[in-house]
Order: structure tokens, then C-alpha cells, then sequence
């Protein structure tokens, strides 16, 4: 899905003809605000906004997206862009800074870099938050297993630590290898170091 905000209705036009002949779906808004208010489907994403419009300028509602935590990749357009205002939009992450006129095959390759950068954000997000799940489902004494197991203590050293014998250490161990999906110990460390560092204190 393409959003297109521009307070200019024949630009709102054009550009949907254009993303529409590429076979993207596309949805127009003539201000930040009402884009604001829309409720946009959960899919890959990109926006195309214009740097000045009445109200809420495009660098404004870039900022206020990212101090709301959405982050949807941007694509500037705009008839009045001058360096700084460029190098300020690129610092904050948008994709790209367009100058009207522009030619139409800039802004398509635009696009499909930013719907790629969402489809690839979008899969990490799911990556995480499924590794998290994952490790939630770890008992409390598994977690203190896991915890030791990634800093490479062996099995007798784990033992040791949490007052247990070694035969109830490998079978802790085997739970955590088959709850966190590792292949191997290098497999379950590298899942550790993706873990927010605040998450292992989980039952401790």
C-alpha cells in the first residue's frame, strides 16, 4: 500500500494514476491531519508526502511518527526543497527526497526501495517477536539454565551453581534447545545476543 499526502489535488491525481499503473494499491490524503485519522490496513508500506502544507508540515509528521513509534518508510516530494531541508528529511530515515518536477521511474524506484525496506523490517518484527515467545515459554529454572549455558558453562559447572546434579541439568538443557528451536549451543547463543539484555533476568 502506497499513501500519497499532498494538499495539492491535481498532484494527489497524478500520482495515484501512476502508482495505480504499476499495480500497487494506493490511498490519497490532502493533509497530514486526515492522514492522521485514516485507518490504514497492517501491510507493507510506504508514504509519499510534501514537505509544505498547510498545517502540519511533511517534516513535522515524519517527527511526530517516529516519537509515536510507526515507522512507515518515506518518500519526500517537494517543490520548494532546498539542501538542509533534504539532509534534515534523510537523517530521520526517509528513503528518498524528490524535487518536483521529478521524473515518474525516480519516484516508482523510490517506492519499491522503501516497500522492500518495510517488507524486510516487517519480518524481523516477526522474527523477534516470535524468538521472544519462544523464550518466555522457558520455565524459571530453565531460563537460569539457558542464561549459563550461553556464557559456556558446562554442564557440572551449571550443576554446581544451582545446587542440582548433572543429569537434571541435561535434561533442562534438552527443554531449552527444543523450546528455543536451536540447532546447536553457537545456534542458541546467537538467539541470546537478539534477546533484549533486560529479558534474561526473567525468573531470576
Amino acid at each position: 500500500m502506497v499513501f500519497v499526502i499532498d494538499d495539492d489535488e491535481s498532484m494527489r491525481e497524478a500520482l495515484h494514476s501512476l502508482i495505480r499503473s504499476v499495480g500497487l494499491s494506493v490511498a490519497t490524503f490532502g493533509s497530514a491531519h486526515e492522514f492522521l485519522q485514516s485507518k490504514r490496513p497492517d501491510v507493507p508500506a510506504c508514504l509519499i508526502l510534501d514537505v509544505r502544507m498547510p498545517g502540519l508540515s511533511g517534516l513535522d509528521l515524519q517527527r511526530d511518527l517516529t516519537e509515536a513509534n510507526i515507522h512507515i518508510p518515506i518518500i519526500f516530494v517537494t517543490g520548494h526543497g532546498d539542501i538542509p531541508m533534504s539532509v534534515r528529511a534523510m537523517k530521520a530515515g526517509a528513503v528518498e527526497f524528490l524535487t518536483k518536477p521529478f521524473r515518474d521511474q525516480d519516484l516508482l524506484d523510490a517506492i519499491q526501495q522503501a516497500l522492500d525496506r518495510d517488507r524486510r523490517a516487517r519480518s524481523q518484527q516477526a522474527d523477534s517477536a516470535d524468538l521472544r515467545n519462544r523464550f518466555h515459554s522457558l520455565t524459571p529454572r530453565e531460563t537460569e539454565v539457558f542464561e549459563l549455558v550461553v556464557k559456556g558453562l558446562l554442564n557440572k559447572q551449571i550443576a554446581l551453581q544451582l545446587g542440582t546434579s548433572e543429569i537434571t541439568i541435561k535434561l533442562h538443557r534438552r527443554q531449552v534447545m527444543e523450546k528455543m528451536q536451536a540447532d546447536s549451543l553457537a545456534d542458541l547463543v546467537r538467539m541470546s545476543e537478539k534477546l533484549p539484555q533486560k529479558e534474561p533476568q526473567k525468573g531470576t
